[in-house]
């Protein structure tokens, strides 16, 4: 699904994409085919796989701009929309960070257009047969994931490369083109927008400072801030790798419940053995599925911490910080700006300490010691009378 949506609506959601796709899915299935979903952002799978989203009501489309009440309530302070939440939906309000403007205003949203928490609706998504703690059930049978992972250093290198061939393959005339199109005009009338839509995916925002100063500051600041752009989009690529290797190892591979399709695990650190290592076992894991068989190949299995609240609150005075997730306050507890924290802490306490006991010695006492003396004259003077 590419080059479907105007790059100027900034409104289209996981909700759109996933009854758009979910459509195609139904089709691809009343044709007695199979269909294969290559991803991608694991998010937006995950909406295909599992109910795990809630319908609000749909936004009347007219001669008039449509207002998405999701980004019009990201506009206001996240503090103020958080009290809001916690009026309207106390529960969801404790499982979310202040900070999180952009989960706290869609709870906010769910409420103000279906009149129902929405803790409430995932209760319920919980509650379906199939259901468990991270949504409902799956919706669509016999469904088999494969996973193409790759060492971190490995996997590091090729993501550098695969910006170094972008750039080569003509992405800069391509930013050019898009920036002068779409962007150029908000950039002038500084209504330009990172957050929403197109302008906020990986590849355009990183250039920003190069795409408007382009002519306008001297060919050495312009390859530097070519450079710098370069370079945050490499990092920014390495970063988001990771997290959606994390999302499939905390969403999909240690995800509680019934309803959790296999995963299978495919090594594509050397791609000198993707014949054996890849694509045989690929096609070996599929043929069986299709045939009804249960696959040679074992699934990947990680073990699932049922205590472990990964929406539990915690605030720590001592860093004046809220963090969410059990996993995450463990984190924060053993991090070096907290422990760095509880060191100045115990400083200071030791301080207070030492000024209390100073000041506990009192003018009087200290007479009363001048006049007995110190137990070493006291001593002296005993010594001297025998």
């Amino acid at each position: 699904m590419i080059s479907f949506v105007d790059p100027l609506v900034t409104n289209y959601t996981v909700v759109d994409f996933r009854n758009k796709a979910t459509a195609l899915i139904e089709d691809i299935f009343a044709r007695d085919k199979i269909p294969i979903v290559v991803g991608g952002t694991n998010y937006y799978i995950e909406s295909l796989l599992w109910k795990v989203l809630v319908n609000t009501k749909p936004q009347e489309v007219g001669t008039e701009k449509v207002i998405d009440r999701k980004v019009e309530l990201e506009k206001e302070d996240g503090h103020v929309l958080h009290k809001r939440l916690s009026q309207v939906d106390p529960e969801m309000a404790a499982k979310l960070h202040p900070h999180d403007k952009r989960k706290v205003a869609r709870s906010l949203q769910v409420f103000e257009e279906t009149g129902i928490s929405h803790s409430e609706f995932l209760h319920r998504q919980h509650a379906e047969e199939g259901g468990g703690p991270l949504g409902g059930p799956l919706k669509f049978p016999n469904l088999c994931i494969l996973w193409l992972h790759a060492d971190q250093t490995v996997l590091d290198e090729r993501l550098d490369k695969r910006v170094d061939d972008m750039l080569a393959a003509g992405l800069l005339d391509e930013l050019r083109d898009f920036h002068r199109r779409y962007n150029q005009k908000k950039v002038a009338e500084n209504s330009q927008d990172y957050q929403h839509g197109i302008f906020q995916s990986i590849g355009f925002k990183e250039f920003h400072e190069y795409l408007v100063t382009e002519g306008k500051c001297t060919p050495e600041t312009s390859n530097q801030l070519l450079k710098k752009g370069i370079e945050s989009l490499k990092q920014v690529t390495k970063r988001y790798a990771r997290k959606q290797n994390r999302w499939v190892k905390n969403r999909f591979l240690s995800r509680p419940g019934p309803s959790v399709p296999p995963v299978y695990g495919l090594e594509v650190s050397d791609v000198s053995k993707w014949e054996e290592s890849v694509l045989e076992p690929a096609l070996g894991i599929v043929q069986s599925f299709i045939q009804g068989h249960k696959p040679a190949a074992a699934p990947v299995k990680m073990p699932y911490n049922e205590m472990e609240n990964k929406r539990s609150y915690h605030m720590c005075d001592l860093c004046d910080r809220i963090i969410i997730g059990d996993r995450e306050w463990t984190a924060h507890i053993k991090s070096k700006s907290h422990l760095h924290q509880l060191k100045k802490r115990r400083r200071l306490d030791l301080d207070v300490v030492a000024t209390v006991e100073n000041q506990s010695i009192s003018p009087d006492h200290d007479k009363e010691l001048k006049e007995k003396g110190s137990p070493g004259q006291n001593e002296k003077e005993l010594k001297s009378g025998v």
